[in-house]
């Protein structure tokens, strides 16, 4: 499984598990012999409705030539949200947020601090009409027609690198509610020789990698698709195909006409206006990108620009931008308001009571089979991997335990050793974790952990 890392990720585990390298539409391949479909994975019951309120519905109504819409917010973190929870939540992806929150960790973010929603998008320089996707930005713009002209953002999932989701003008052919997977047999050919054979046929249902809805582009074997794996939205983690979450594209599925017109580009550097002020919001060139190039084409716009206009850029701040990356639109004349301050006057946000598809803290495993990491003094990496496998697709019911200011990771529970012993094996090879695979439990023996601190455990999860 060759895949370049993406520079926000940093762990090979996640892209490798929500990620897939097969030719077609996108689709996870799971580490050799690891049996997912051997046991029920852990469901999270989803017992909330996606969000609507205004500041996360992501529509708008354009006004004139302002280029600029939305606006920055900020949500308090508490125990046990990933940025992950906090980004689907409130209609981000995880390169967005991972990006424009440098301080915290994605997966263990401090309780009580600030996450910055970046919510104000610079629109792509491409016509308003139909589909626009910008992969650099990792989002799909569509404009609708009427008596305003409207507007809705979704965050997608693009194709990995070296099987790019292709640029250029396409159409939405079809519109397929509940797809059928017909399987390339280039993917059913590597499956079988990693002892992991696929029907040619997935009918629908929550092992379709499609989702629920699909939109069938023009150009052939290429698609505008859900995912049972929505924690890979905001990664190049596809085959080209781009994924929406589960809740946007039965939106999208709903607003968008087949014989939409698509128009596919990749815009790391965007300017846009927003009344008389010029707003620059920069993404980190992808690999298929000349970084240098890309710079320099900026730099002949911005030139141009300030011949025909009465302010100055502050060509200080432009290279900030830059340099940092974070998917925020800053106002770059000079006199203009510093990032800081634009961070500073986020607008703040309640934290919901419950995040939408927050998994739920693991239970402690009873009945079952499990697998235990080794002991460790850092707390703070136990609960890390606890929060990664919670969030893999499909997932894997994790916590961290403590004793005596000492950790572990306690996974499962599994139906049978070959299981907990494909886990074990997993770990040790994409985790470098050392583990161990632990027997069923008697029955008789009751287990107690206090959600508030659901990585604590009582003694004999130790």
């Amino acid at each position: 499984m060759a895949e370049t890392l993406p520079r926000f990720l940093g762990i090979l585990p996640l892209l490798l598990l929500i990620g897939g390298t097969l030719s077609g539409c996108a689709h996870w391949v799971p580490p050799v012999g690891f049996p997912f479909d051997s046991y029920e994975p852990d469901e999270t019951v989803e017992t909330v409705e996606p969000p609507k309120a205004s500041v996360q519905s992501h529509g708008f109504y354009l006004k004139g030539e302002d280029s600029v819409v939305g606006r920055l917010a900020a949500v308090p973190v508490q125990e046990g949200d990933t940025l992950l929870d906090i980004a689907r939540h409130f209609g981000l992806g995880y390169q967005g947020i991972v990006d424009a929150n440098p301080n915290l960790d994605a997966w263990i973010p401090s309780e009580g601090e600030p996450a910055l929603l970046p919510l104000q998008f610079i629109l792509p320089d491409a016509p308003r009409k139909g589909i626009v996707i910008n992969l650099a930005a990792m989002r799909l713009f569509y404009y609708s027609e009427g008596k305003k002209p409207a507007l809705a953002t979704w965050p997608i999932g693009i194709g990995r690198e070296g099987r790019a989701t292709p640029l250029g003008i396409m159409t939405i052919e079809r519109k397929t509610e509940h797809p059928t997977w017909h399987v390339p047999e280039s993917i059913r050919r590597t499956h079988a020789q990693q002892g992991d054979p696929l029907p040619p046929v997935v009918p629908p249902g929550p092992d379709n990698p499609l989702g629920d809805f699909a939109l069938y582009l023009s150009k052939p074997s290429y698609l505008i698709h859900g995912t049972n794996k929505p924690f890979s939205i905001g990664l190049r983690a596809s085959n080209g195909c781009i994924r929406l979450y589960p809740e946007d594209i039965e939106r999208a599925f709903k607003q968008i006409p087949a014989k939409t017109p698509v128009v596919v580009v990749n815009q790391p550097y965007l300017l846009g206006w927003l009344g008389s002020s010029l707003y620059l919001e920069a993404h980190r060139p992808f690999e298929e990108i000349d970084p240098q190039q890309a710079k320099d084409n900026l730099w002949a716009k911005l030139r141009q620009i300030e011949k025909k206009q009465p302010h100055k850029l502050d060509w200080s701040k432009i290279e900030e931008t830059l340099k940092q990356a974070r998917g925020i639109p800053v106002p770059i004349f000079l006199g203009t308001e510093s990032l800081k301050r634009r961070l500073a006057d986020a607008a703040s946000v309640d934290r919901p009571e419950r995040l939408f598809g927050q998994p739920q803290p693991a239970p402690p495993p009873q009945g079952g089979w499990q697998v235990r990491t080794s002991e460790t003094e850092d707390g703070f990496k136990a609960k890390r991997l606890a929060a990664q496998l919670n969030h893999l697709g499909p997932r894997v019911p994790a916590l961290a335990v403590a004793r005596n200011r000492r950790f572990r990771v306690v996974a499962g529970p599994f139906p049978d050793e070959a299981t907990a012993g494909k886990v074990q094996g997993f770990l040790s090879e994409d985790f470098g974790t050392a583990s161990e695979v632990v027997k069923p439990l008697k029955a008789t023996l009751r287990m107690q952990a206090k959600p508030e601190t659901h990585w604590r455990s009582p003694e004999m999860l130790w």
